[in-house]
């Protein structure tokens, strides 16, 4: 095989060619962080997980994991959850989804708990997870069903 041969179609000139990443467009609304972001993902965790966890999370908070800390209200809360692209109900399913896919128990008993506040009703976490079972494994989803069952009986009470 000559080298012309052996190089890849694009870098023969043949195959489709991608802009280069700092060229490409941005697949949401993303403004540059700021603190008006900070802010507004501090409201959005509050409205979603509730004062109690956001109050202890605070507490906890520590000089090591204050940039961490920012990163997530900015990011994770002051972008995507305060998104209105889908709805909250929308974007609470999505997440226990993947948290119960990727086998995060502590996080998803978090966003379980959320759905209160979310709108996702049990029903839809139940398809939700019917999802997970088959697209990531029967073993995540039916861990994260025991997850759900112990977190909604924890939820309704004695």
């Amino acid at each position: 095989m000559g080298r012309s041969e052996a190089r890849s179609p694009v870098a023969r000139g043949v195959g489709p060619r991608r802009p280069p990443l700092a060229t490409a467009p941005v697949p949401w609304d993303a403004p540059p962080m700021t603190d008006e972001r900070r802010t507004r993902g501090a409201g959005v965790r509050r409205e979603v997980l509730g004062d109690a966890h956001v109050d202890r999370a605070e507490a906890a908070a520590t000089d090591f994991d204050a940039p961490f800390q920012a990163f997530i209200a900015e990011g994770a809360w002051g972008t995507v959850w305060a998104s209105d692209a889908i709805s909250r109900r929308e974007r609470s399913m999505l997440t226990v989804a993947l948290l119960a896919a990727l086998g995060n128990t502590d996080e998803l008993a978090l966003h379980l708990r959320a759905t209160e506040r979310t709108g996702a009703s049990r029903q839809d976490v139940m398809q939700a997870l019917l999802h997970v079972a088959v697209y990531a494994g029967v073993p995540r989803a039916n861990r994260a069903v025991a997850v759900a069952k112990a977190v909604f009986a924890e939820m309704d009470g004695p």
